[in-house]
């Protein structure tokens, strides 16, 4: 399912973060960031009638959007594996001061019933990582890709919210750990090609 994008939501988002720290992801921290950006209060309801699952969908496709034009200026040079690193780096860097934010939102997406939007913002998420680092692959790698980067992604977001390091430097250690095991990612990869070979009817 599409996220529905305007100019308006937005503004809204980037203005609503600011409240959320304080207020959750509620109507009442979404209309105290239109009125800091001159939209009508009583306009919250019509730009984000799914409330706050809603405004956290937009969130991320928005963060999503901001990761991919920041990575537009990666150096093409790096491979592949450098270049989700430094996607991911990026991400990290422009989410900082939405760090409380990005902590209340995955308080609420773990809730039961909003266990498949959760999925469905980590999917687009870790999908979004792989096309800022120029990885096209349409085979049967793409999935595994996802897979195994999700993994990783998800349990570097969470030591993330706990890091107090200068420019998230714990963290991006810790990532670089991570990384290191997908370095494995193409026997990974090829082990799991052989076995579904297996399985294909002659």
């Amino acid at each position: 399912m599409a996220v529905e994008r305007s100019a308006e939501r937005d503004a809204a988002i980037a203005a609503l973060l600011g409240h959320v720290p304080f207020d959750g992801w509620t109507r009442r921290a979404l209309r105290a960031g239109l009125a800091d950006i001159g939209m009508a209060p009583e306009d919250a309801e019509q730009l984000f009638p799914g409330g706050a699952a809603d405004m956290i969908e937009t969130f991320c496709d928005w963060a999503d959007r901001r990761m991919a034009e920041g990575a537009a200026a990666l150096d093409p040079a790096l491979r592949l594996h450098q270049r989700v690193r430094a996607v991911i780096a990026l991400r990290l860097e422009q989410n900082r001061p939405h760090k409380e934010a990005i902590r209340r939102a995955l308080a609420l997406l773990a809730l039961p019933g909003h266990a498949r939007l959760a999925a469905r913002c980590t999917a687009r998420t870790v999908d979004a990582i792989w096309h800022a680092a120029g990885d096209r692959s349409a085979d049967f790698s793409w999935y595994t890709k996802r897979a195994i980067l999700a993994a990783v992604y998800g349990a570097t977001v969470l030591y993330w919210l706990r890091d107090s390091s200068e420019d998230d430097t714990a963290t991006l250690a810790f990532l670089d750990r991570r990384l290191s095991g997908v370095g494995r990612i193409g026997s990974v990869r090829r082990r799991a090609e052989a076995m579904m070979g297996r399985l294909r009817p002659a």
